[in-house]
C-alpha cells in the first residue's frame, strides 16, 4: 500500500484460507481488493508467478514474502521510487552479520552487479537479498522455465540470475537507518513485536496502520473511518484512528 499498490493477491498454504479470509476479508474497507489463492505444496518462491499469472495479467508485479518486516526513515520514498525506475527486476539489499544464512549479491567497485549467491559458505559481500522484488512481465516465462533445486524447489536466485544476465536488475539499498527483521519463528516474531511496540510507544504513531495509509492515498474517506471505528469498537486501535480523523 505505501508503494500505491491497490490490487493484491495473497498466497496462503493449503487449508489455512478461511483463516485469512477472517483476519483480512477483501480489502474494501482500505479501498484495496484483496484476491486470495491457496498453493497446495511448498514449490518455491517462482511459484507465485504461476500460481497467479492470471491475476498479474500482462502487468508489472511485486513479490513480498510474509514473514519479512521492513521498517525505516523514507521507505515510502525509496519504494515509490523503486517503482518509478521501470527497470526489467529491482531488488533491496540490507548489510547483515551473517550472509551465509542469505541469498547474496556481490558489487564491484563501481557499485556493478558482480554475482548473486545463495547462502554462500564463504562470504563474498554482506548485502542480503531482501524478501521484496519488483518484476516486469517476463517473470511468468522465466518461473516456468525453473528446475527444482536440491531442496525440490524453484529458488527465485534462478530469476534473479536471468534478469542479471540480461542486464536488467537494478538494486536499491536499505540503509542503516533501516530495520529489515524475519518473523518465521516464534522468537522472530517476538523480537519484531518489542521492536514495534518500542517504536510506536515512544513515538505515539502506529507502524502500518492500514487504515491511516489508504487515508494518506486518498483511498478511503473520514467516513470509511469512522465505519472502521465502529466495527473495531472500544479499543487502543480506534482511539489511534479517532487521533487521525
Amino acid at each position: 500500500m505505501l508503494s500505491g499498490i491497490k490490487d493484491i493477491l495473497i498466497i496462503v498454504n493449503k487449508g489455512q484460507l478461511g483463516q485469512y479470509k477472517k483476519i483480512i476479508p477483501n480489502g474494501n474497507n482500505l479501498g484495496i481488493k484483496i484476491t486470495y489463492i491457496e498453493q497446495s505444496s511448498p514449490r518455491g518462491l517462482p511459484d507465485a508467478f504461476i500460481l497467479g499469472k492470471n491475476f498479474i495479467g500482462k502487468n508489472s508485479v511485486a513479490l513480498i514474502l510474509g514473514d519479512n518486516f521492513f521498517y525505516g526513515h523514507r521507505i515510502t520514498e525509496k519504494l515509490l521510487n523503486a517503482k518509478s525506475l521501470n527497470k526489467n527486476c529491482t531488488i533491496f539489499v540490507y548489510p547483515v552479520k551473517n550472509p551465509s544464512s542469505f541469498g547474496v549479491i556481490e558489487f564491484e567497485k563501481n557499485n556493478k552487479i558482480k554475482s548473486i549467491k545463495e547462502k554462500p559458505k564463504k562470504s563474498i559481500s554482506n548485502f542480503a537479498i531482501t524478501g521484496f522484488y519488483l518484476f516486469d512481465n517476463n517473470v511468468i516465462d522465466f518461473a516456468k522455465t525453473l528446475k527444482p533445486s536440491t531442496r525440490n524447489e524453484t529458488e527465485i536466485i534462478s530469476i534473479l540470475k536471468k534478469y542479471k544476465n540480461k542486464k536488467g536488475l537494478s538494486v536499491q539499498h536499505l540503509g542503516r537507518g533501516s530495520a529489515w527483521l524475519d518473523t518465521g519463528t516464534f522468537e522472530n516474531m517476538n523480537d519484531a513485536s518489542m521492536f514495534v511496540k518500542n517504536i510506536e510507544q515512544r513515538q505515539g504513531f502506529k507502524i502500518a496502520c492500514l487504515e491511516e495509509i489508504a487515508l494518506f492515498n486518498k483511498w478511503i474517506t473520514k467516513k470509511n473511518l469512522m465505519e472502521s471505528i465502529k466495527f473495531y469498537g472500544n479499543c487502543e486501535y480506534s482511539k489511534y484512528l479517532k487521533k487521525i480523523i
